[in-house]
């Protein structure tokens, strides 16, 4: 595989968009009272949290990082998750959807087909139960307008209701960089109030982050490396298997050399064919494609706005 030019050589522009992450961080932590990052284990959420903690550095984070755990994550994910935070030592909350189900605040959907369905819903009134909870005025994201077209719409600080909906209409102006945090808080316990999701990496691009990685030498979880992995073929996508994501009858399965864009659900996230076992030949292959990320989610795939219909209920 032909590799790219070193990514340093787009260091001012890296360096750029580092400044204004940290500018966008530090404006949510002035702003707000109680905010949190929300952490995936994903590539987006690991470079927000390296630069959350450029931006406060040597003093420890000022706020939480709050983990919505479907139950369904790569193990991989869940291994990262727990060695970085035990190295970093900051504060991490995790909110698992088992937890909501046992409350009652969501129900598992029927198996269909023999295979559970995914919990990426689920994990909406989880998040929105957290935010009344711990009374989080702000939440950052790792969310990218590269990714996909509902995201393109947000602004920088996205307005939540009270019901954690975000309506695209009530989307507030950020002309020279201003951003508008005004809401009504919550109480008590319990009182959500209305609260802001904050993009940092707004700007960035799924090559920027790669770069990034790559300049800052930032660690990310093996499944975004090739690696051989049980699979099938299913509605044309590389579906990984297991115990709790079986292959369904007539289903073969494989074991291919894969790899994945984008960590989520593993009931919903599709792997892509691919020999790039290390960030600069993940970077030469984002280069050639033409593809966004998001095309290997299968909860994309319901319909042509599932991501907008997602948000407007409260998704990340």
């Amino acid at each position: 595989m032909t590799t790219s030019a070193h990514p340093s050589a787009n260091w001012t522009h890296l360096r750029s968009l580092e400044a204004e992450s940290i500018h966008i961080i530090r404006e949510v932590a002035a702003q707000f009272e109680r905010p949190a990052l929300l952490f995936s284990g994903g590539k987006d959420s690991i470079v927000m949290l390296h630069l959350a903690r450029k931006a406060f550095w040597p003093a420890k984070l000022p706020f939480p990082i709050v983990h919505i755990d479907t139950g369904h994550n790569f193990p991989e994910v869940i291994q990262y998750r727990d060695d970085l935070v035990k190295e970093i030592g900051e504060r991490l909350i995790v909110r698992t959807v088992d937890q909501a189900i046992a409350k009652g605040l969501v129900h598992e959907e029927p198996a269909v087909g023999g295979a559970t369905p995914s919990r990426n819903l689920a994990q909406i009134p989880t998040l929105l139960d957290a935010i009344a909870e711990f009374r989080f005025d702000a939440l950052f994201g790792g969310a990218r307008r590269d990714e996909e077209r509902a995201r393109a719409k947000e602004r920088i600080f996205s307005f939540r209701n009270d019901l954690g909906q975000w309506d695209p209409r009530n989307q507030r102006p950020e002309l020279w960089n201003l951003y508008n945090g005004r809401i009504r808080r919550g109480t008590v316990a319990g009182d959500g109030g209305e609260h802001i999701r904050a993009f940092p990496l707004s700007n960035w691009t799924e090559l920027d982050v790669w770069e990034y990685i790559v300049v800052e030498k930032i660690p990310v979880p093996s499944i975004y490396f090739s690696h051989q992995r049980d699979i099938v073929i299913r509605a044309e996508r590389i579906c990984p298997t297991s115990d709790f994501f079986p292959a369904r009858a007539g289903e073969r399965v494989e074991r291919r050399t894969v790899r994945f864009r984008t960590v989520g659900d593993m009931t919903c996230t599709a792997g892509v064919e691919s020999p790039a076992s290390n960030p600069m030949e993940i970077i030469a292959e984002t280069m050639a494609c033409r593809t966004s990320e998001r095309g290997a989610r299968l909860d994309d795939t319901f319909s042509d706005a599932a991501m907008e219909d997602r948000k407007k209920e409260g998704y990340f």
